[in-house]
């Protein structure tokens, strides 16, 4: 389960202003294997975490490379998960490799959608003539990828925007933050946007977790239905916020735990200018 937030504006008006702010936490076992954010190889062309588990090395939930591709994942809660189904990780990590724009690549992935088991699935270009395109495409809502107007947008384990209380919440929190963005030094926000994301006040009660999660989600509802999830041996183990300001200078931050240690974290940064 992940939870993410973005604002963007493909024009900011003012120089000081950012393109894109993300803020996201990958929830998982804490003891999946997986790479913390890094670039891939020597070319410092992508950037992402890896997961490392078993016959899914490779994929990813959250990428940006240098020439403005960006893409992020979030699996949709259902009750019953199909084991013999395709990998959900390799969505995001094969766009970071594909010479296919957003659209054509969500549209690709939608005529093969029933291959996986839920999910939802962002893909954007940040580096055009047109200006920043990002495009979304969830295999368990419309039949079709659609473009996203600039704007604020909430994304957790249902469709984009399904007003799951945690999700409204957090968005706006986010949107607290952002509101200052312009007045913060980048550390400062990075830090505000981390501290979101680590709330953990449960927003209860909220019937439309529970009644798509079924039987399964009642004995975690507690932990589960706060942005911060944090069970005994599940839960947020990474949290990355990424900043693009008008000029298209990158600033990408993950704090991820160590050893299944919830005591124990490393931040990491990595900066960078997007192609022309």
């Amino acid at each position: 389960m992940c939870i993410l937030f973005f604002k963007f504006d493909p024009r900011p008006v003012s120089k000081n202003a950012y393109r894109l702010i993300l803020a996201a936490n990958r929830d998982e076992f804490y003891h999946r294997p997986s790479k913390s954010a890094d670039f891939w190889d020597s070319s410092n062309e992508i950037l992402s975490g890896l997961d490392m588990e078993e016959g899914k090395e490779g994929g990813t939930w959250l990428g940006i490379s240098k020439k403005g591709k960006w893409s992020a994942l979030t699996n949709y809660m259902q009750p019953k998960i199909d084991k013999n189904a395709k990998g959900r990780g390799a969505l995001v990590s094969n766009f970071m490799t594909t010479d296919l724009d957003s659209f054509s690549y969500l549209k690709k992935v939608s005529t093969e959608g029933h291959l996986y088991n839920g999910f939802n699935l962002i893909a954007a270009d940040l580096n055009t003539t047109k200006g920043d395109v990002i495009y979304y495409y969830g295999n368990k809502g419309a039949p079709e990828p659609f473009f996203l107007n600039p704007g604020v947008y909430g994304l957790s384990n249902s469709l984009l925007d399904t007003p799951w209380k945690k999700l409204q919440y957090g968005k706006q929190l986010f949107t607290d933050v952002i509101k200052q963005s312009q007045d913060l030094a980048k550390e400062d926000l990075v830090q505000e946007l981390i501290k979101v994301m680590n709330n953990q006040d449960p927003q209860l009660p909220d019937p439309a977790i529970e009644d798509q999660g079924k039987d399964y989600i009642l004995p975690i509802m507690n932990k589960y239905a706060a942005v911060c999830v944090r069970c005994p041996d599940y839960g947020t183990r990474t949290n990355t916020v990424i900043l693009i300001d008008a000029e298209g200078h990158v600033t990408f931050t993950e704090r991820t735990m160590l050893d299944a240690d919830i005591n124990q974290w490393q931040t990491s940064s990595y900066q960078f200018k997007l192609q022309t």
